[in-house]
Parts: C-alpha cells; sequence; structure tokens
C-alpha cells in the first residue's frame, strides 16, 4: 500500500465526520490485517465510524476491502444453486440449525460460514460446540468435501476467508461497536460473498432482543 496514507488522519477524518475514499479505507483495512496497524488505532476509528457513521460509498469500500482481504471459495464444481441464510442475531436465534439441514434435504446445497456470539447474542458456532464431539474449525479442504458429501457444512471462518472481518468481528465486540449498519453489513457480506454462495437469505432481527430495535431500523 502507499505510504502516503497516514492512520492518524484518516481517524481524524473520520471523527470529524469527513468521508473517506476508497483507497483510505483499503488502506486501513489491508494494513490492519497484515498488523500493520495495532488494535488501538482501529478501535478509535471503529468508533468515530460508530458513532459519526459511513455512507454507502464508504460502506460498499470497507466491504470489499474485508471480502478482498482474503480468498473468494470457489464452488462451481458442485451442482445446483448454493445457498445461505445470515441472521443479524437475538435472544435465542436457533433459526440456522433448523433451517439449513431442511433445505439441504431439499436438495439445495448449503455452505454456511457462521459466526460466533457478538454483543450480547450467542452465535451459531457456540451453539454447535456445545455438542460434544462437534468441531467447528475445519480446514478449507475439508469444507468443501463436507458440502460435496452431506449438502451441508456449518463451519467457522478459516484463516483464508475474509481475515480482515475475523479481526475486526472480534474487536467490535470488545469496543462497544457491534450496532453500527455499515459495520454490521461488511462483516455479514465480506463473510458471505467469499464463501462460494450463488444466492443469500438475509434474517433482520428486530425488536426488545436484538440489536435493532424496531421494524424501520431492521428496513
Amino acid at each position: 500500500m502507499s505510504s502516503s496514507f497516514n492512520t492518524v488522519s484518516i481517524i481524524r477524518k473520520k471523527r470529524e465526520s469527513e468521508s473517506l475514499s476508497s483507497e483510505e479505507i483499503s488502506y486501513l483495512i489491508d494494513s490492519y490485517t497484515q498488523g500493520d496497524i495495532p488494535d488501538y488505532q482501529m478501535s478509535a476509528f471503529l468508533m468515530a465510524a460508530f458513532l459519526n457513521g459511513l455512507n454507502t460509498e464508504e460502506a460498499a469500500a470497507l466491504t470489499s476491502s474485508m471480502l478482498h482481504s482474503g480468498i473468494i471459495v470457489d464452488l462451481s464444481h458442485v451442482p445446483g444453486l448454493k445457498v445461505d441464510k445470515h441472521s443479524t442475531g437475538g435472544v435465542g436465534d436457533k433459526l440456522s440449525l433448523i433451517l439449513a439441514p431442511i433445505v439441504a434435504a431439499c436438495g439445495v446445497p448449503v455452505p454456511m460460514i457462521s459466526g460466533r456470539g457478538l454483543g450480547h447474542t450467542g452465535g451459531t458456532l457456540d451453539k454447535l460446540e456445545s455438542i460434544p464431539g462437534f468441531t467447528v474449525d475445519i480446514s478449507l479442504e475439508r469444507y468443501k468435501e463436507i458440502l460435496e458429501k452431506q449438502n451441508l457444512v456449518l463451519a467457522g471462518q478459516t484463516s483464508e476467508i475474509a481475515p480482515a472481518d475475523k479481526k475486526l468481528y472480534a474487536l467490535r465486540d470488545v469496543t462497544a461497536t457491534v450496532e453500527s449498519i455499515p459495520l454490521i453489513a461488511g462483516s455479514i457480506m465480506s463473510k458471505k460473498l467469499a464463501e462460494g454462495i450463488d444466492a443469500l437469505v438475509l434474517d433482520v432481527k428486530f425488536g426488545s432482543g436484538a440489536f435493532m430495535k424496531n421494524q424501520q431500523d431492521a428496513i
């Protein structure tokens, strides 16, 4: 990346509610993924973005940078329309555990890379790991192998898929910057676009036990 970018200047711009260029966002995400920007600076950026928001162009640039921080899986050898579902989460959300096997049983391949708990919600992976012997940390090759054999795979992020999101996901959880729509969207879509799917169903929760409290925010 170009050394002409300055991390502090980028954080300051977002602190002052200015718009960032796609190049500035790309620099920030790439440098953080590579370990050149420390957690404390990225935490400052996340809080500035949380408080002042990201416009549509910034959110798209963030998502693209996170997506291309790793590989995009090729599942073209698996016949059929590959479909996944993602929920924004909420207290007691267990839909993936029920829906994915039903859809797979109907002949639709379901490659699902799921998340862990975020904020006050439990993640699909946390629920699966409560089953003795269930392993969610599998290699990309094993991920493809299970999908080919069972028409369904539920796994955690590998190091190759959206590594930027894996780091940012954990950081958002401990910096109180979870409930930001652009950050939520970037996290979801970078993972999902990287996993080799053809279509995605979004389950957007709202209510007292979800991140979005009312229907308008969910929309």
